[in-house]
């Protein structure tokens, strides 16, 4: 099996320094939907994902925003949403700017603190990763031996990394590149191996 992490576009919400969740993200920028474009002509060039059977995508538009772009290049199979793959839930701290988020509920090392929460009604790190193991377990039963495309985010790929190849969530990696892929592959022994970590080489071509 081929389980492929598609981080989305450059979002309004990062150009306007905004901490977003479901109910404020506005989506990509200008600049994510040609991010997403480059990545859509690169995968229809290269056929890489030509073999994918399913597509799934978190609740935030930025993420929906980024599936629907590339869907040509994956035979414009229908993206199914799931709040399991969204970005770490802020809670309270949803639409805040980031200064103000930070002063507000104060800042320290995620990684280390897996157990802390920072604004009244977010995820810890702890419950941010049995929430992406959820989706990994999931989609891993559903589509045995199948290519599967998923169009999320940064701290999704970074719980990814924990769940399926041990590394601690932040300990490598926590936000890879706009539009870049992270490809995990699960060979006949039932291993996963980490197969390619924030590919993002249409963006240095575009």
């Amino acid at each position: 099996m081929r389980l492929v992490l598609v981080r989305h576009g450059e979002s309004r919400a990062q150009t306007d320094k905004i901490v977003s969740g479901h109910d404020t993200c506005k989506g990509l920028s200008d600049r994510g939907f040609a991010q997403a474009a480059a990545l859509r002509d690169r995968l229809l060039r290269t056929g890489e994902l030509a073999d994918a059977t399913a597509v799934y995508t978190s609740l935030m538009q930025r993420a929906i925003d980024t599936a629907a772009t590339i869907a040509p290049a994956l035979g414009n199979l229908g993206a199914v949403q799931h709040c399991d793959w969204c970005e770490q839930h802020p809670g309270e701290g949803e639409g805040l700017g980031w200064e103000e988020f930070d002063s507000r509920y104060g800042v320290f090392d995620e990684g280390r603190d897996r157990a802390r929460v920072r604004a009244p009604g977010s995820e810890s790190v702890d419950m941010f990763v049995r929430r992406v193991e959820r989706a990994v377990v999931r989609t891993v039963d559903a589509h045995p031996g199948e290519t599967v495309v998923v169009v999320c985010h940064g701290g999704v790929v970074g719980c990814a990394l924990e769940v399926l190849t041990g590394v601690p969530f932040g300990s490598v990696v926590r936000y890879v590149d706009n539009t870049s892929i992270t490809e995990f592959v699960r060979d006949e022994d039932d291993r996963w191996w980490l197969a390619r970590l924030n590919d993002h080489a249409h963006l240095r071509l575009a």
